[in-house]
């Protein structure tokens, strides 16, 4: 039998880490409640909680280590009813709408992997674009704290939040069911050259999520997803194979979401968005912030100039802070903005004095609030700051 992610194996993948027979003993099983004892139901298979309940859980680590078991070895996917507050999730949704609208000015067309050019709308980079274009939005957004509850359990306390948000028209079609990145992107044919404990390691690496900016029925196509397959060692290779896709489409499940409603989910989850088949008087425009949080210690999937992002965000974080915004939600915000982690840095100017690694981005912003820096103040440490990391 093929050997879970989670557990030790072979040094290479061969073709009997490919037997779908070994894929259906993963997959084929029951997501019993009685094993997650924070979560509300299970729909489907995946297991659901409700963000407002999780909010007071008086033992955080209790519910992340539950969250934890739930991706890893359990059904692989989550989802978080009322995760983000309606209010704030409409004023994002208003900013993209106008970026997609700036974009289609300056001539812009978005691919979306899926789509024919130019039939669905995609905003690549999305958070980075929020930042610069409405930081008061992006602020109250991402100091959502049942975002940084799973990111935390999954990634550690310095994640780095990406995102690209996706307008599925109604006519939109299915994506083929896939595993994402890191090795979910990787050649077909080089997949073989990566050793098993890649292959197992890979998925801790990242963690997908999606926010739904408006109510989604399953007409409308949200997320296919085939509930345990993250456990199927060999599966970055055989989800290409034919009779995996053929098991994927008899047997993968589709959860209606209301507005503000997050899945997340193991990047080595077999997905694939769904085909938005509403028509008529009921068509919708299916919108989804889609997250990809990348641990600090590997390669995000987007460039982004976090720097011009903490420059356009501070204001609104000190604005936070006057108002009594608590510490949590502003670490919150500090962290899916700023650079989290020290380096790749030039350790002739920029040397770890007094510690093992120089201050990352995320530290001098969180001094600078504490301290009570201006944003001049804050512009000339971070500018000091790039200035030592350059060679």
């Amino acid at each position: 039998m093929a050997t879970p992610l989670h557990t030790a194996s072979a040094p290479w993948l061969g073709e009997s880490d490919f037997d779908l027979r070994d894929f259906r003993a993963e997959v084929e099983r029951d997501t019993a409640l009685a094993d997650y004892p924070h979560a509300v139901e299970v729909r489907g298979n995946v297991l659901v909680y409700s963000a407002p309940g999780m909010a007071r859980v008086p033992d955080r680590r209790a519910l992340q280590a539950e969250l934890i078991r739930a991706l890893a070895d359990g059904p692989g996917v989550v989802v978080f009813t009322e995760a983000f507050d309606a209010g704030i999730t409409d004023r994002a949704s208003e900013a993209f709408f106008a970026i997609i609208e700036a974009q289609r000015a300056a001539g812009q067309a978005a691919g979306d992997h899926f789509g024919k050019p130019g039939a669905n709308d995609r905003i690549w980079n999305a958070a980075q674009k929020l930042a610069l274009h409405d930081p008061r939005v992006f602020a109250e957004y991402y100091a959502n704290d049942a975002l940084a509850l799973v990111c935390q359990a999954w990634l550690g306390p310095r994640y780095q939040v990406t995102s690209q948000v996706n307008v599925v028209n109604p006519g939109g079609t299915a994506q083929v069911p896939h595993r994402d990145y890191h090795l979910g992107f990787v050649p077909e044919e080089h997949l073989l050259g990566y050793p098993a404990h890649i292959h197992r390691t890979s998925p801790t690496l990242t963690l997908q999520g999606a926010v739904a900016h408006c109510d989604m029925p399953v007409e409308s196509g949200p997320t296919m997803l085939l509930p345990h397959s993250q456990r199927f060692a060999g599966g970055y290779i055989a989800f290409n194979r034919p009779e995996f896709i053929d098991y994927f489409a008899r047997h993968h499940v589709q959860l209606p979401l209301c507005k503000g409603d997050a899945v997340f989910f193991s990047p080595a989850l077999y997905h694939g968005a769904g085909s938005n088949i509403s028509s008529g008087e009921s068509a919708i425009k299916r919108i989804a912030n889609l997250m990809q949080i990348s641990s600090p210690f590997g390669r995000a999937m987007e460039a982004m100039d976090r720097t011009a992002m903490v420059r356009a965000v501070y204001p609104a974080l000190r604005a936070m802070r006057a108002a009594g915004r608590s510490p949590q939600e502003l670490e919150n915000v500090v962290v899916a903005t700023a650079e989290g982690y020290a380096f790749p840095t030039n350790l002739d100017s920029d040397q770890p004095i007094g510690s093992l690694a120089p201050a990352s981005q995320v530290d001098i912003v969180l001094g600078a609030l504490a301290d009570g820096l201006t944003d001049e103040e804050l512009d000339v440490a971070l500018r000091d700051r790039n200035e030592r990391r350059n060679p």
